[in-house]
């Protein structure tokens, strides 16, 4: 049996129950950083065999974990921090349990993409999240700024105070929150425009882990709307007809405008 473990972000008394008695019964914890789980089990006085299990090396171990899966063992997957498998090492496990048949469960805990939207207070009812931003984060920040709802994405501290400027230059009256350290005694969560928050940051250089969380918001304005159209098919996978309604929405322009001057376009 498999178990995937949500761990603490931050603070080690955010372990669940459930995951605790995971780590204590289990015969071995797949982890990322020996060292990282090391500090958690040692809180919880748990002495238990670890398995090197990151991104690098995810192809080459799935054999023996899967061997071992197979003989009737219990394994417990943990992240550095947090719930696996979301920007961690643990999808191709995952996938490969479903081919196998072989059982495992999920058990929830700490995730630092829910906890900063929370922390945010922007609108929870429709949010997407992408990941860790590019190095160069314009192209993607563009598409989130066109997403009609919250975006969720990971920066690292050294390049926040470029993305903010980015963002600045796209939409400067977009509210942006910035999550740093949750859980922790420096936890932080500042809410702002972009030129604010990297007036801030620019003072003070930011430490820890970031997670970056864009509002929702009127959108920047739109000089071709067959470029807005396209954007929305192929970034949301849109038909080209809930392309037009989306854009027409995002646009405050009626339906049939944003139609007759697509169609028309195009004949």
């Amino acid at each position: 049996m498999l178990y995937i473990v949500a761990t603490p972000i931050g603070h080690l008394e955010d372990l669940t129950a459930r995951a605790l008695k995971a780590l204590q019964d289990c015969d071995a914890i797949l982890c990322e950083d020996t060292r990282r789980t090391t500090l958690l089990l040692q809180k919880y006085q748990i002495k238990k065999p670890l398995i090197s299990y990151h991104q690098f090396k995810e192809k080459q171990s799935l054999k023996k974990i899967l061997r071992r899966l197979e003989e009737g063992d219990n394994l417990a997957l943990v992240s550095d921090a947090g719930t696996p498998c979301i920007n961690d090492p643990g999808q191709l496990l995952v996938q490969e349990c479903i081919q196998a048949h072989f059982p495992f469960t999920v058990l929830p805990g700490p995730c630092s993409l829910i906890q900063a939207l929370v922390m945010s207070g922007f609108a929870t009812a429709q949010f997407q999240f992408i990941g860790f931003l590019p190095k160069k984060p314009k192209p993607a920040l563009q598409r989130a700024l066109f997403y009609p709802g919250t975006t969720v994405c990971f920066e690292s501290p050294q390049r926040l105070l470029h993305t903010l400027q980015v963002l600045d230059t796209l939409d400067p009256e977009r509210h942006i929150a910035v999550a740093r350290e949750m859980t922790k005694m420096f936890e932080e969560c500042r809410r702002d425009t972009p030129k604010n928050l990297a007036a801030h940051f620019e003072k003070t250089p930011p430490k820890g882990e970031v997670v970056l969380v864009i509002a929702e918001g009127k959108i920047p304005p739109v000089d071709d709307l067959e470029e807005l159209i396209a954007t929305l098919q192929t970034t949301h996978g849109l038909s080209l007809k809930a392309a037009i309604k989306m854009a027409a929405q995002l646009t405050h322009t009626k339906k049939n405008v944003v139609y007759k001057e697509i169609h028309g376009k195009k004949e």
